[in-house]
């Protein structure tokens, strides 16, 4: 398959709100939404409301697959980023823009969609104890050559349309014009239901306790100085996915929320967590440690943020996964230019507080963009330290796979142009299962009580939209 590939782009500023874009666009073919909500500066500037791709790239175990409007194009058995990386370059993805321009929309096209925490064996010498026990693949990325896109800074909503497949600037152009009609004449669609019967722990209270102390032994050994333990919460019944995103938005709104759907599955989350952007040569990467519950009142939330703030286990917790961030990028950095830009602080959502470090630096020239995931995922944020070693346990001490948790949820776009964040606080719908994990990391001081608690804190928003149904 060849393409050409121009820089077309245009765009109409639309007189709709922004409230709407998602509940329209998530009801059109295979949406794609990245929604940007409750946090600060640009974290909470940019939305893009995607649909109708033009094809899908699809990894499972060994085989991957490249989908078009007419069927498969092509496919494969073996190395699926190295399939990956060659349709990011046969789109040119990974050329790198000469000076990105900071108040245009980041995303000019591109593919949008996941990474699952399956996909780490093919990058580490891994083992994988049970057996594959769901049916979202391990990377999943569409074409979306037309996007509408919302900037919370200036209010403005636009649809921009780009000739990602050859068919010229008039295509591009009368595209945008149509999708810009639709929107303006859609009403909101009528939602279906969340009817869904009791969740089900893949651990009980006993079990998870007696799950932390293993870990604290293997910490205790000198095996490894912190793990991510989770457990998964799964209930069976009728759920339609942008019902599901729409509540979770309304309670738990987040910087790095999204919604993908296609066939029978969806996935829907309202994570808090960047893994990594990179604009040009920029990449930053914000790893999350340490949790306290919002407080009942504006006196308690504040001393809860202080507490956290003071907490020596928490700032021991999220200083690991900064140095262990700092070494991930500097296996694709020049040298020299990693650097800590924020050690820590206290960021709060609508469920917790977190404390959340910054860490960036400068891409070499030869770096592209899947060079990018196979040095950095899965985020050490979600695994431990030593990363490796902390994954092993993981596989041996939890029931089940991962699946998508704790892998990646974004886009590699034109101009060298990238954002994942990390999939927590994400529910997996699979026809008639729902499923959600919530974890927290172990370290040498942890509390097998406090850490159980830290993960039900964690899931109360995805619960309470669950129970509401």
């Amino acid at each position: 398959m060849t393409t050409r590939l121009r820089s077309v782009a245009v765009f109409e500023d639309l007189d709709i709100p922004a409230d709407w874009l998602a509940g329209v666009v998530g009801g059109w073919d295979r949406p794609a939404i990245l929604e940007s909500r409750g946090g600060s500066g640009d974290d909470a500037r940019w939305s893009l409301y995607a649909a109708r791709p033009r094809l899908v790239f699809e990894a499972l175990d060994e085989g991957w697959s490249i989908v078009g409007e007419g069927g498969t194009i092509e496919s494969g058995v073996g190395d699926p980023l190295g399939a990956l990386d060659r349709l990011v370059g046969r789109f040119g993805l990974a050329d790198p823009a000469d000076e990105p321009d900071p108040d245009a929309s980041p995303f000019q096209g591109g593919l949008i969609g996941f990474l699952g925490y399956d996909l780490a064996p093919r990058l580490e010498r891994l083992p994988r104890r049970h057996p594959r026990d769901s049916r979202i693949p391990d990377i999943r990325m569409g074409l979306y050559d037309t996007v509408v896109v919302h900037d919370a800074r200036t209010g403005r909503v636009r649809v921009l349309a780009w000739d990602l497949t050859g068919e010229g600037s008039i295509a591009a152009e009368r595209r945008c014009e149509r999708w810009a009609r639709e929107l303006s004449e859609a009403p909101r669609p009528g939602l279906g239901p969340i009817r869904v019967g009791g969740l089900v722990s893949s651990f009980t209270r006993e079990e998870y306790l007696a799950t932390v102390r293993r870990v604290l032994e293997y910490i205790a050994a000198g095996d490894v100085f912190q793990v991510n333990l989770s457990q998964r919460f799964e209930a069976r019944g009728e759920v339609d996915p942008l019902a599901l995103f729409l509540s979770l938005r309304d309670r738990s709104p987040a910087p790095f929320s999204a919604m993908l759907r296609w066939d029978d599955r969806a996935v829907v989350s309202a994570s808090p967590e960047w893994f990594y952007q990179t604009r040009g040569d920029r990449i930053v990467t914000r790893p999350i440690k340490g949790t306290r519950p919002r407080g009942r009142s504006p006196e308690d939330d504040e001393a809860l943020a202080i507490e956290l703030a003071g907490s020596p286990k928490d700032r021991a917790e999220l200083t690991m996964i900064v140095d262990l961030e700092r070494n991930d990028l500097g296996r694709v950095c020049r040298y020299g230019s990693v650097v800590v830009r924020d050690a820590l602080t206290v960021e709060s959502f609508a469920q917790v507080h977190h404390l959340v470090a910054t860490v960036e630096g400068r891409l070499r020239p030869e770096v592209g963009a899947v060079d990018v995931i196979r040095a950095m995922f899965p985020g050490g944020s979600i695994t431990g330290a030593p990363k490796i070693r902390a994954m092993e346990i993981i596989d041996e001490l939890e029931p089940n796979r991962r699946s998508l948790y704790t892998g990646a949820i974004g886009y590699l776009g034109r101009g060298g142009s990238s954002a994942f964040n990390i999939a927590i606080r994400t529910i997996l719908v699979e026809g008639v299962q729902l499923s959600y994990q919530v974890g927290g990391g172990i370290v040498a001081d942890s509390e097998p009580e406090a850490e159980y608690e830290e993960t039900l804190a964690k899931g109360r928003g995805l619960h309470s939209v669950v129970r509401s149904s």
